[in-house]
Formats: C-alpha cells, structure tokens, sequence
C-alpha cells in the first residue's frame, strides 16, 4: 500500500561540516522531490550550503538555525564539538511543541547519537545518517564498542599493532595507528568521551539507518547491519548525487574558487581519459614533503592533471612549479567543482584522501581511483576500493610523515591513464551499477520504501490525535 507524502513532516540534522552536511542535504534534495515537507537545522555558517535548495522548493524546505558548535582547545575537536551540539537538546524541544505540524521523524548524522533519546522524548522516531559507508561505518561501531579492551590491549600504544574485527565480513584488519584517533585517545571515565561513545551506540537501536551507499557496492556489509540491528530498516539509497545534467553539481557544496568555463575549457582541449585529478577533500592538508613529492611526480609523469589545493596550504607548491608543467596542469587553490571534473570525459583517474563522499563520486565517475587515505573511516574505504572491488591502487597512506615515492608515484600516474587497466574495466563497469541502483534498482527502491514508511507513521499519527 503506498500512503500519500502530503504533510509528511520530517526533520533533519546534519553534523556541522561540509563532509556530513552536503550528502544529507543531496538526500533531502531527493525526499523533497517525493513530496516530503522538511526542516533542516542549521547554523548561519553553513546556510550557503542550504540556499540552493531553499530557493527551489520554498514551500515544502524550512531552515532551523542555532549557533555553531563551540570547540574548547583543551579536549579532542570532535568529541567536543559534538558535545556542544547536545545544548539544542531543549531549543529543539521547544520549537517541536510550538509547531502546529511537527515531524514525524528525525534523519540525524551518526555523530549526533544523543538525538536518539531527542527522539525519544519528542515520541518520534530517529533514522541515523551514515556519511560513511556500511564497511566504514561497521568498524567505528565495533571500535567504540570495544574501545576500552582494545586501548588496554595496547598499553604500550604500539603503532603497528593489528588490530582485527574477525565479527565484520572478510575479516577486516588495521594497525593501531590506522584507527579513529579520537578512539585512540579515548579517557576512561571522561565524561565528554563517555556521552559520546554512548552515542555511537545508540545509533545502532535506533528506529533505521540510511547509507550513502548501494547494494551491489557494499551488499555483504549492509546485510551485516542489518544483523546488527535486528531488523531490515536499513536503507542503502546511494549514490545521492545530482543528476548528471543538473545545474546544482556545478554550485553543489560551494563557490568554485576558478571560474568554471576557464576549466572547463582547459578540459575541453584534452583527449579522452587523459587527465588525473588530484583533491584530498575539504579538510586533509599535505606536508611540504608530501607535496614536494607530489610535485615531483607530476613533473616526471606525462600526465595532463588538475591539482586542487587549500587555499592555507597552496604556498606548498614548489616554486616555479606551475611554469615547469606548463600547460600539462590546472591548478586550483580553493574549492573545486568536484563532480564537474569528474564526470568530464577527459578525466581517467582521480587521486584521492577516499574520504566516502569522493569514493562514491569516484566511482559514479568511472574513474580509476588511486588511493591516499590519511584518517578517519579512509583506510576502510581504501581496502574497499583496492582490495574488495579491485577498481583502484594505493600510491600511499597515513599522515604528515609518510611521503611517497616520486619515481614510483610518477610511474603509477601514467599507468592510471592505460585503458586496458584491470582498474578502468571494473570501475567503469561498477559506475554502470551505480546509476541503474539510484535510476531504476536498488537504492531507488530502499528510497521509497523509507518514505512510504514515514508516510506511514504521518497516518498513524493522525489517526491515533
């Protein structure tokens, strides 16, 4: 029985920062489409990131601003910056008893596990958005639910201590040094790290839980959520991007810091699967060294390449670099227009932070990934990439000390390029997958099965006023 959307209701929280934020307002952008009626809690910084969407659906998007997240300098960022999230606890609560049709449910980032008991006390129910994938996602879960044996079991903090998850399929294993560091820097009995691991576990008895993610990508793990969780509201409704014509993948996360008819030309003169891209994500910043390296190999390869660089991290470029390449490099300092430049037909291959949202957009591409993870849930998605599905190599891993090989690296860039790559054959094949999934397959379906689920607690409501 489908149920009608009219006057469904729903809430959604996004982890503050640019990662978690955008792939939870592609989603919103997709429920908005099935006729849903949304508030999407914000603060002032980041409502650029909202204004493209406010200003296609002003009748059915809402905004709920509250201040940034304060960052005390004395304790870890994150689990800071999580904990001052928790003071929206009764604002949040006020605003829900003050709306003549509040919602039905809240879709919150899983770094926000206290809205569970939000949730609770509201009577509505929680859906958790994963914005990493169900391998990464699984780890963390598992990580934070065994923090303390695995920190006592490395009193030493020997960094090259592996530590194996043998309950996650294909047994997954990582050195110490390789884990999240706040799980690292756990402090038994603080009470900021205690509220926030109690998060982490919440999200696994919440109500559902939906991953940027498809079946034919990560099917063996979201079945293992699934187990987890005791129940089937797991929905994996991934890829969620823009439509390959939309207008908003060009503005989508932010102002491109180039004009994008200059680089678009620039790619425009350049051959099929000639170019390789090079971006570490909103956050990951290389070293003088690594990008020395970097540099180095970009000079002895033969590859045509777009560079993208933070604006605070661009004085890292070698001097006279850019006159060296010559016309063989674009270089961008700020923000670039990720998915234009990866859906160009000049592009082949993309080296990559394999952050979750450019390993999705990676391989939606069809392009060959080559892996650089340096934190988080990268190292997860690395193995994925390379050792699961065999559509990418590593040129390099870990943090500000680990520099690549120039020789090597320029050697790997060329190879990037070769069509007949075991890589290029797979990932194209797979970008395949991914479109049908969100068209026509899987993902559109779980996409509709949430709603009509949420459509379904909006009648029972009613009917139960």
């Amino acid at each position: 029985m489908t149920h009608s959307t009219t006057n469904t209701h729903l809430l959604i929280y996004p982890f503050p920062g640019s990662g978690h934020i955008i792939p939870l307002l592609d989603l919103t952008h997709f429920l908005l489409r099935r006729g849903l009626t949304i508030t999407v809690i914000i603060s002032a910084a980041n409502l650029p990131l909202l204004h493209p969407l406010l200003s296609s659906h002003p009748s059915s998007l809402h905004k709920l601003l509250f201040p940034d997240p304060e960052i005390h300098p004395s304790s870890h960022p994150l689990i800071s910056k999580v904990i001052s999230t928790q003071k929206l606890f009764d604002p949040i609560v006020t605003w829900f008893k003050a709306h003549p049709s509040p919602p039905v449910a809240i879709v919150s980032d899983f770094f926000l596990g206290w809205t569970s008991k939000l949730a609770s006390h509201l009577g509505i129910r929680r859906v958790v958005f994963s914005p990493s994938g169900a391998l990464g996602s699984s780890i963390f879960h598992k990580l934070w639910t065994h923090v303390v044996e695995i920190n006592a079991g490395n009193a030493d903090g020997d960094d090259k201590l592996l530590i194996s998850f043998p309950d996650i399929p294909n047994s997954p294993e990582f050195y110490w040094w390789q884990l999240s560091r706040a799980s690292r820097y756990y402090k038994t009995g603080d009470p900021d790290f205690e509220s926030f691991r109690k998060g982490m576990l919440a999200n696994m008895t919440s109500w559902g839980m939906i991953y940027n993610t498809f079946e034919e990508l990560e099917g063996v793990y979201i079945d293992h959520v699934k187990k987890q969780m005791g129940h089937d509201r797991v929905w994996a409704v991934g890829p969620l991007l823009p439509d390959e014509h939309g207008l908003e993948s060009t503005g989508r996360g932010g102002s491109s810091a180039v004009p994008l008819d200059d680089m678009l030309m620039w790619l425009d003169k350049k051959a099929n699967d000639s170019v390789v891209y090079i971006c570490f994500g909103s956050r990951s910043v290389l070293s003088e060294k690594q990008m020395g390296a970097l540099a180095s190999a970009l000079e002895l390869s033969k590859v045509d390449f777009i560079l993208c660089v933070k604006e605070s991290g661009s004085s890292l470029i070698p001097s006279g670099f850019e006159d060296r390449v010559g016309g063989r490099g674009f270089i961008v300092k700020g923000w670039a227009p990720q998915l234009v430049i990866l859906r160009h037909w000049a592009v082949g291959s993309f080296v990559t932070h394999c952050g979750w949202n450019s390993t999705l957009e990676g391989v939606a591409a069809g392009v060959m990934m080559l892996a650089w993870p340096m934190g988080a849930d990268q190292y997860a998605n690395a193995m994925l990439l390379v050792d699961q599905l065999v559509v990418g190599k590593r040129v390099c891993e870990g943090g500000p000390e680990s520099v690549p090989d120039s020789f090597e690296l320029a050697r790997l860039l060329d190879e990037s390029l070769s069509g007949d790559r075991l890589e290029r054959v797979k990932v194209k094949e797979l970008s395949e997958v991914a479109v049908k999934a969100v068209k026509e397959r899987t993902s559109m379906r779980d996409l509709n099965m949430f709603v009509n689920l949420l459509s379904e607690l909006k009648d029972h409501d009613q009917t139960n006023a």
